[in-house]
């Protein structure tokens, strides 16, 4: 396949074809398909608003930022976006990068369900949230051309992606629900996850062991 797609160039540095490599064992094609048009989208916002970015970043940011779904990379206790970002963090480290590139890609994967803040964070953080935001619930969908879309979605077709998503994050955190507490991903286990009750803030907040 090519590495030029809807005029976006896919990385080929080693750096990001070993992250690509890594991703490719531990993901399955749900996520490597939904990684990569996060990439794509998330590039093109920064290409046609003319922002400056990182690519190399920006691309392995994509790749990680579902990575903690994964059974080689849940922990028992984290919520699976600083699973994510830790094992970002651990690949690039490993490799010799800069401490504030790893700090930047940490930051764009641990905050990418962030709404309201990862868009004002770094250039790399804000615009893989919006591909993020762009290919799950079609967030500013008309920004995109048809033609670029389609094109995109051919390289990395979405397979239903609508159907199988929910199914994939809930994998990924049913056996640790309490670490969705105060997220989006708390409606997923609301959704589908039997018997779990969503906590409430106001419940804690009047309930608290304060004796007022």
């Amino acid at each position: 396949m090519s590495n030029l797609i809807a005029d976006i160039k896919i990385p080929d540095s080693k750096l990001a074809v070993e992250a690509a490599e890594l991703l490719r064992e531990h993901g399955d094609d749900l996520l490597w398909n939904h990684s990569n048009r996060v990439f794509l989208f998330a590039a093109m916002r920064g290409n046609l608003n003319q922002i400056k970015y990182d690519p190399e970043l920006l691309y392995i940011s994509s790749l990680f930022h579902d990575i903690g779904l994964t059974s080689a990379f849940r922990s028992a206790d984290k919520r699976f976006e600083v699973d994510g970002a830790n094992a970002a963090r651990s690949f690039l480290a490993s490799r010799g990068v800069p401490e504030n590139s790893i700090r930047l890609v940490w930051d764009a994967v641990a905050l990418h369900t962030t709404m309201g803040i990862v868009e004002y964070k770094e250039a790399e953080a804000a615009l893989m949230n919006f591909g993020v935001g762009y290919d799950v619930v079609g967030k500013n969908f008309d920004f995109i051309s048809t033609e670029a879309r389609e094109q995109i979605v051919k390289a990395f077709p979405r397979n239903r992606f609508k159907q199988r998503i929910l199914d994939a994050f809930l994998e990924g955190f049913k056996h640790k629900p309490e670490t969705t507490y105060g997220t989006i991903n708390a409606d997923v286990c609301e959704m589908l996850l039997p018997g779990y009750v969503r906590p409430n803030f106001c419940h804690h907040v009047l309930h608290s062991r304060w004796d007022e």
